[in-house]
Parts: structure tokens; sequence; C-alpha cells
């Protein structure tokens, strides 16, 4: 990770931090429909401890919590790079699942 830029990091923290709001906003709105929220609040762990380790804020994760982490954060790539290749070049849709998929490696990468 040391290769990395610091415009790519922070660019990916706020990718992250954006990724964040939305399983935020799921959450509450699956909450208030009565709907399973399981998966959402996995989600929203990983990322949140995948954010911590690419801030390398201090943390208090175990390395259960961490293997946890990198796993979910791992099966999110399938179908985000699904979504990607139906998108057009150079649209924003595209940037912004790149600039995700990048912060996504970013986090794997930081919990390693």
């Amino acid at each position: 990770m040391e290769n990395v830029s610091n415009v790519e990091k922070l660019e990916s923290i706020k990718s992250l931090q954006s990724t964040i709001r939305k399983l935020e906003n799921a959450l509450s709105q699956m909450t208030q429909k009565g709907a399973n929220t399981t998966l959402v609040k996995k989600r929203l762990k990983a990322v949140c401890i995948g954010l911590a380790m690419l801030e390398k804020s201090p943390h208090h994760y175990t390395q259960e919590d961490l293997a946890e982490a990198r796993i979910v954060l791992t099966s999110l790539f399938p179908s985000i790079e699904n979504i990607y290749l139906k998108s057009k070049a150079g649209s924003p849709q595209r940037t912004l699942l790149e600039r995700r998929i990048k912060a996504l490696e970013l986090a794997v990468e930081a919990i390693d």
C-alpha cells in the first residue's frame, strides 16, 4: 500500500465514507419496513473496519472481526465489477465504480 498516492488514498477514503452513508440509509429504510437487515449490517461493519484500517486510525477490532471484514469486502467485488462492465465508458457511474473498486482493494490490502 506504500505505492499508493495520497490522492488515490483520499479518493478511496471518500468513497468508503460514501459507501457507509449509503449503507446507513439502506439500513434505516429496511429497518422501517421490517426487512431482514443482517446482510446490510455485515457490510456496514466490514466497510467501517476497512475505512479504519485505511485511515490507520486506532481500532478495537479483533482478528476475527478483521478476517470477517476481509471476507465480506472481497465478496462485494463480483457484483460491483459486473455493474462496472455494464456501465458506459466515461460515465459518472463508471468513475464512481472505479473508485469504489479501488477503495475496496485498498481496504482489503490494509486489513492484511
